[in-house]
């Protein structure tokens, strides 16, 4: 089944009872996570989530050679994102657990509670060849849901521990609580981070990032981290077409990167797969209906904006990084970022 690496039988340390501070649980899902732990938080920071706690079978995972990315191996210690980017590419692997790419995604989180002890029987077994391993290439690993299960402590420290490098692509802020574990890693071994910021206007942030960090926290976080040594790169995605993709947006977006102090920016235009086209849709319908034509054009052809406006946009973003003394990324600096394929092939998918 789709899900079965995901999901294995409770061992004898499986937690049953309720944790302190929680709701009663939410009834199971009986078919997708059948032995999963379901739980709801009575606090206000988690309202309206649901938490389906599995033990996992594997972690490290191989990415398919097809995925056009510069990294062979991935960690995902969650799936779904209480970030609710409305554009994330991800909210289509939640359809895979018979849940929605929706509101289900932004909602319901899966949380893998054994990460830490996997990732340290992964690392240590006799075939692991030392690989690099990218974080946040699915959904974000420091999520709302990090700060109270707390699984990236866990999965940093086995890393540190084999000296195995590793890389965190994120826009949560919480990644600052773990800089004194990314330090001691980073002595022994390659670590590479990166914050996502695609656009700096607060008012597109709340509507279509509405549970991520605000993009001046995140670039804070990216001064604090510049701060602690580490050379930071931003990945400037995505830039959304009739919102962020003008010359002076490009233009302050990428002056705020420069002012924080990472060493990179990377632009990425929004890309639409299936599950957050649809979900994206709706949103551009709901709060920008006026854009709905030029979305439709742009995005006729499938996931991926004509190579021309791709390239518009491109320009723009590397003729403020020079005017801001903010060098271009170098090939593989986002290393955490699925990147669009060379030539995207023709999807017939409507848009709205």
């Amino acid at each position: 089944m789709r899900w079965a690496n995901l999901s294995a039988p409770p061992d004898d340390g499986f937690p049953r009872e309720p944790s302190p501070g929680a709701a009663p649980a939410a009834p199971p899902l009986p078919l997708a996570l059948p032995s999963a732990v379901v739980r709801t938080f009575d606090t206000p920071g988690f309202a309206g989530m649901t938490f389906y706690e599995i033990h996992a079978k594997s972690i490290i995972n191989r990415v398919p050679g097809a995925s056009h990315v510069p990294f062979e191996w991935t960690i995902n210690p969650y799936r779904g994102c209480s970030h609710a980017c409305t554009y994330c590419f991800a909210r289509n692997t939640h359809t895979y657990l018979d849940l929605d790419a929706g509101r289900d995604f932004d909602t319901r989180v899966v949380v893998k509670v054994n990460a830490g002890e996997l990732v340290r029987r992964e690392l240590a077994a006799r075939k692991w060849r030392g690989e690099h391993i990218a974080m946040g290439t699915n959904v974000d690993c420091y999520q709302r849901a990090e700060g109270r299960y707390r699984l990236m402590p866990e999965i940093i420290t086995a890393l540190r521990d084999f000296a195995n490098p590793f890389s965190i692509l994120t826009k949560g802020t919480l990644i600052l609580r773990d800089l004194p574990l990314l330090r001691e890693a980073a002595s022994v071994t390659r670590v590479g981070v990166s914050m996502s910021v695609g656009f700096v206007d607060e008012g597109v942030w709340r509507s279509a990032e509405p549970g991520a960090p605000s993009p001046r926290r995140r670039l804070d976080a990216v001064a604090a981290l510049t701060d602690a040594g580490f050379a930071v790169s931003v990945l400037m995605a995505p830039i959304l077409p009739g919102l962020t993709d003008t010359a002076a947006s490009i233009d302050e977006t990428v002056a705020a990167i420069a002012r924080s102090g990472a060493v990179s920016v990377t632009p990425l235009p929004l890309h639409l797969r299936p599950g957050a086209r649809e979900w994206y849709a709706r949103w551009i319908g709901r709060h920008h209906p006026h854009l709905v034509p030029r979305y439709r054009e742009l995005y006729r052809a499938g996931s991926y904006a004509p190579r021309a406006y791709q390239r518009e946009v491109a320009a723009l973003v590397r003729t403020a990084a020079r005017r801001h003394g903010l060098d271009g990324a170098a090939p593989g600096t986002a290393r955490a970022v699925p990147a669009p394929p060379g030539t995207p092939e023709p999807e017939q998918l409507t848009l709205l």
